[in-house]
């Protein structure tokens, strides 16, 4: 079926707005099956390895027959992108109590980018148009429902938490490709300071390293943790002071 919705041909497939090419194998092949191709070689080869050619030598195919269904590489990214957000659960979001339901839609993102990370070196393009992408929305504006913000402060409050996991995404992304092991980046760190840091210019930054926390070890998740509280505690006073 013909539509006017003006976005690509393979976006408006994975709406479900386009029949399936006329021309081509159709069994054989789908796009369904083209992004998880895209996915599994992201997966295990890294971004940098998928390419229209390499996905097609994996469904056994041409690279021409994979243009039927995807017109370019950056099309393919996108719906590969839109993947990793189709098995996070957000129809269990019912909106009765919005931290809670927030709170897990935003943990639940953060493991889908460490299983796939990735998804943080694609460049942001534009909002969203990919089905799972705006159910993730959706769910999290479902979760605001009840409360008294307004439209602008619903949609801030969800660009928020999609930047926060976005951020602690790309952060676990860069540091598991330091040396030497990230856990002991810190008290190396700290060493280095120490010797370069003059107390007369640094006064403040010596006091935080003196005080020892950059010996221990509060992990990924405590910080993530800790950083989406402050955010939930800043949503939590701007719903109070409306209400």
């Amino acid at each position: 079926m013909d539509t006017d919705s003006g976005l690509p041909a393979s976006l408006e497939s994975a709406w479900g707005l386009r029949e399936r090419p006329s021309r081509g194998p159709k069994r054989a092949l789908s796009l369904e099956r083209i992004v998880k191709a895209g996915v599994a070689v992201a997966d295990q080869d890294g971004l940098d390895a998928v390419s229209m050619s390499r996905v097609a030598t994996e469904l056994g195919t041409s690279a021409m027959s994979l243009y039927r269904y995807v017109k370019a590489k950056d099309e393919l990214l996108t719906l590969m992108t839109d993947a990793v957000y189709a098995d996070l659960d957000t129809a269990s979001v019912t909106g009765e109590d919005w931290r809670a339901d927030l709170s897990a839609l935003a943990w639940r993102s953060l493991e889908a980018l460490r299983a796939h990370a990735w998804v943080v070196r694609i460049p942001i393009a534009g909002p969203p148009l990919t089905p799972h992408q705006l159910r993730w929305m959706e769910a999290g504006l479902r979760a605001l429902r009840g409360t008294p913000l307004d439209a602008e402060e619903k949609m801030s409050t969800m660009l928020l938490i999609s930047g926060l996991v976005r951020n602690e995404g790309t952060l676990a992304v860069d540091l598991g490709r330091l040396e030497p092991d990230p856990e002991e980046i810190m008290p190396q760190y700290k060493d280095m300071l120490l010797k370069i840091l003059h107390p007369a210019e640094f006064p403040e930054l010596i006091s935080i390293v003196a005080s020892g926390m950059m010996d221990k070890d509060d992990g990924e998740d405590d910080t993530f943790q800790w950083s989406l509280e402050r955010v939930l505690d800043g949503v939590a006073a701007l719903i109070s002071s409306k209400e």
